[in-house]
């Protein structure tokens, strides 16, 4: 009898350990991966102001509409956009995007750059206004890519820092 029990009681110990120690990898890397990466995008665009070198809207390339423009990204989410004579306002932030279908926490498609300016259609601004995707990022550069769920068009957007 002593060792049904002993064995009983080894086998729960056994089970026990084991669902300890099987816990969901999932929930170890995503948030805090994808936050890490978040907080560094916000502090990279912070740094400094930028200015438009490349912006293609659907196969049109509409960078000369931003010349002249520089950004600030700013800590409380504002975003500001002067060219000495003219400053737009506008807001920034960089999210989780729910509707990634990737579940790889490390790939930039998991995060949105989003930018609105709240300006009327016919502003050169409004083309900005997207969730755009990160293509990839460094302490200079800031490249985004939006693909239209409507015509399919691929717009381009890169920033670097002045």
């Amino acid at each position: 009898m002593k060792k049904v029990l002993n064995l009983g009681m080894l086998l729960m110990l056994s089970f026990s350990l084991m669902s300890s120690m099987c816990s969901s990898d999932d929930d170890d890397g995503s948030p805090n991966n994808n936050s890490q990466q978040i907080a560094e995008i916000e502090i990279t665009a912070q740094s400094g102001t930028w200015r438009i070198t490349n912006f293609n809207d659907s196969g049109q390339n509409e960078t000369s509409d931003f010349n002249g423009y520089d950004f600030s990204f700013n800590s409380d989410g504002s975003l500001v956009a002067t060219n000495g004579s003219n400053t737009m306002t506008g807001t920034w932030s960089v999210t989780d995007d729910s509707n990634s279908s990737s579940d790889d926490s490390n790939d930039d498609d998991d995060i949105d750059f989003n930018i609105f300016f709240p300006v009327p259609d016919s502003n050169d601004f409004e083309d900005l206004n997207d969730d755009w995707d990160i293509v990839s990022t460094s302490s200079t550069r800031i490249e985004l890519i939006d693909i239209s769920g409507g015509n399919g068009g691929t717009d381009m957007l890169t920033f670097e820092k002045n």
